[in-house]
């Protein structure tokens, strides 16, 4: 049956309460937890992607994008704030619905974390590269910097930085939350410096024509944002440690996405209206080599072009050394959102492994770094590989697919618990949860469904691999399963660490 096997809820919560966390935070600490987390990858690296699609039209696609996460943020809350462990949607379903659904969650939260470390790790690339070559006067050949998609060979930067992480990783270093809270101070300083100088140039005849791929590609555009808000969850899982979350987790999680989106759309009126955002050669797909040879043609003179979008548009518009300090600024700050990526993904197969659904060697430590370095190991591989072969859009696009999925399974699980278990503790309560989550459900499938056809056939093929690995070899070994109700001593969200984790940077 689809919905058997279910995870007990009071094995799970029994974990969580030996944990018991102080309840200090309010609605400003929230709100400021949610920025950080939100703001970062997205904005400074899917600009140009969502230009190509919308033109000047992304300004709605980031609206749209910010709406369809709050409504999912509100149902993520309250499954946060009766499951206060970790192990994020994958744990809520196995606990609502089932093991099936809670390893189809899993599954498309491994296509999420390591596809989106790749992401990352090549926007990293595309600001240090242009950094590099403006500030030195280099010009460094594209072969080794763009995958073979973008017109060169292999993406050797952003192999680096994977590996680079993977071996902190490895080795146990993790950012304290000092080092954190600096480089979400230095993300948000850069967002607004350019702010500050590109809005007040803006042209309003950039604008026209608005929308010139229509509302198909305005969709397009949100599909791919989304990957810019992802984050928010980092407020939903604080649940447990708020301050009367029934009135506080609503204004965190919608204040901060508010406040994203304002900022998203003052850096997108500012690029748009400085030096223009209509895409190149009718549309042609963003990462593809047919935009590429289209921008050589044009000598890389548009923001769609570019592999830094702001850092390139304050050198157009006579900033060239504020451009350098924001492609700075996006070096320092993107390596510590890989790592939170890959320490998640880590996370995820470390819990399923520890069900019995993944091989047992993957949940194993280190005997001197204290850390699952097998599966870091094999992940870092993973990321190094999307990252030098693959061009940053489709990434995101093929990590979308795997959060929308999740998103949505999440939602669908507080309306199953809501019926099956209506006693059930809830330190906060989804409002008007019927039709909350109906929205969130219907704007994940929106945003999936105007994903390119390319990630959407490439999620269905990981789904079905998923099915088989399944059937296979998890179905006959879950502990589950087999009747093992396991209790752990410790937090159930992660490899033993000798340092907790610091808040999530998130992977805007």
């Amino acid at each position: 049956m689809i919905f058997g096997r279910v995870k007990s809820l009071d094995a799970i919560l029994a974990t969580a309460e030996k944990k018991s966390l102080h309840r200090s935070l309010g609605a400003f600490q929230l709100t400021m937890l949610g920025i950080g987390a939100v703001i970062g990858t997205g904005i400074f690296v899917l600009t140009a992607e969502a230009a190509q699609k919308a033109g000047p039209g992304m300004m709605i696609s980031f609206i749209i994008a910010g709406f369809v996460c709050a409504f999912a943020a509100l149902c993520y809350a309250e499954m946060a704030s009766m499951v206060p462990v970790s192990g994020s949607a994958y744990t809520y379903s196995y606990a609502v619905m089932g093991e099936l659904i809670a390893w189809m969650v899993g599954w498309a939260l491994i296509l999420e974390y390591a596809v989106a470390a790749g992401a990352v790790s090549v926007g990293w690339s595309g600001y240090v590269v242009g950094l590099i070559e403006h500030s030195f006067g280099l010009d460094i050949p594209a072969k080794f910097v763009l995958g073979p998609f973008d017109g060169g060979m292999i993406n050797l930067p952003a192999m680096f930085i994977a590996g680079l992480v993977t071996l902190l990783l490895v080795i146990g270093t993790r950012e304290s939350a000092t080092v954190n809270a600096l480089l979400v101070v230095i993300k948000v300083a850069a967002l607004t410096l350019f702010i500050i100088l590109a809005v007040p140039v803006m042209n309003m005849d950039n604008f026209e024509p608005f929308a010139p791929l229509g509302f198909a590609g305005i969709g397009a555009a949100a599909a791919s944002i989304f990957f810019a808000y992802v984050g928010f969850d980092a407020v939903s899982t604080a649940a447990e440690e708020t301050k009367n979350p029934q009135r506080n987790m609503p204004i965190g999680l919608i204040g901060s996405l508010a406040i994203c989106t304002i900022f998203y759309l003052l850096v997108a009126a500012g690029v748009i209206g400085s030096v223009g955002a209509q895409p190149v050669g009718n549309g042609l797909e963003p990462g593809s080599r047919e935009l590429a040879a289209a921008c050589g043609a044009i000598g890389d003179q548009a923001v769609v072009c570019s592999k830094e979008a702001l850092a390139w548009t304050l050198r157009e518009i006579g900033w060239p050394q504020i451009g350098n300090l924001i492609g700075l600024a996006a070096g320092l700050a993107l390596p510590s959102v890989i790592l939170m990526m890959m320490f998640g993904q880590t996370r995820i197969f470390f819990v399923m492994s520890r069900d019995g659904l993944l091989p047992q060697a993957f949940s194993k430590i280190h005997p001197k770094f204290n850390t699952p370095h097998v599966i870091t190991i094999i992940t870092g591989i993973a990321v190094a590989l999307f990252a030098a072969f693959f061009p940053v859009g489709q990434l995101a696009n093929i990590s979308n697919s795997g959060t929308l999925f999740a998103f949505a399974a999440v939602s669908i699980a507080v309306m199953v618990i809501r019926r099956t278990d209506p006693g059930r503790h809830r330190p906060f309560r989804t409002p008007a949860i019927y039709l909350t989550a109906p929205i969130a459900i219907l704007g994940c499938l929106y945003l999936f469904f105007n994903l390119d056809q390319k990630s959407i056939n490439l999620f269905l093929i990981w789904a079905a691999i998923g099915l088989i690995v399944y059937f296979a070899y998890s179905r006959s070994r879950s502990h589950v399963g087999r009747g093992h109700v396991e209790v752990h001593e410790t937090d159930a969200d992660a490899p033993p660490q000798p340092v907790p984790p610091a808040p999530s940077l998130g992977k805007d």
